[in-house]
């Protein structure tokens, strides 16, 4: 099963392409596939540097309930 591509284009710090470059060969791969790789980290990495909606709901109804407490804590 093949994964559909959308062609695109951008432009990129020659050193660092041919650092890329070296790594595919090095590593055996095709430079698509690090490429992919590459927007696949940076993706994950936002992702993870928000706190899901739900998380925040749950922060924010405890904040409400315990306050009190916290500030108690806190001293």
């Amino acid at each position: 099963m093949s994964v559909e591509r959308v062609k695109w284009s951008t432009q990129v710090d020659p050193q660092a392409l041919e650092e890329l470059k070296k790594l595919a060969k090095r590593e055996g791969r095709q430079l698509q596939s690090l490429v992919d790789e590459a927007v696949l980290d940076v993706i994950e990495k936002y992702r993870r540097d928000k706190p899901r909606p739900q998380v925040m709901a749950a922060y924010r109804t405890s904040l409400e309930r315990f306050d009190a407490l916290y500030q108690k804590l806190s001293e």
